[in-house]
């Protein structure tokens, strides 16, 4: 006789995406609305943090965090908002980051 079986095989792992020298840059214009989204592969995360230019992102009534963290929506973009915008997620896989260079055009 003939027997044959399959199986699926996960492998969790820490995820790491940090490359400071290939840090991607987005373009946008001011006045416009800007979207940040943290990578998928971090869900489900048990906690999610931004930051601009090293330093927890604070919220205000343009930058909010939606989604448990996993957009930063900036509205009414200035040329003040540019800069390295980074994102990082915590669950039991791991840490996983994200960097991106804003650069806002008037």
């Amino acid at each position: 006789g003939e027997d044959s079986r399959s199986f699926h095989v996960s492998i969790q792992a820490p995820l790491s995406i940090t490359s400071i020298r290939d840090t991607p840059s987005i373009t946008t214009v001011a006045g416009g609305q800007l979207i940040l989204e943290c990578p998928e592969d971090a869900l489900p995360p048990t906690h999610i943090e931004w930051h601009r230019e090293g330093s927890p992102l604070q919220e205000d009534a343009r930058r909010q965090v939606l989604a448990e963290g996993r957009f930063l929506q900036i509205q009414a973009v200035e040329a003040a908002d540019g800069g390295e915008y980074s994102c990082r997620a915590t669950s039991a896989r791991g840490d996983t980051s994200l960097r991106v260079r804003v650069e806002v055009h008037g």
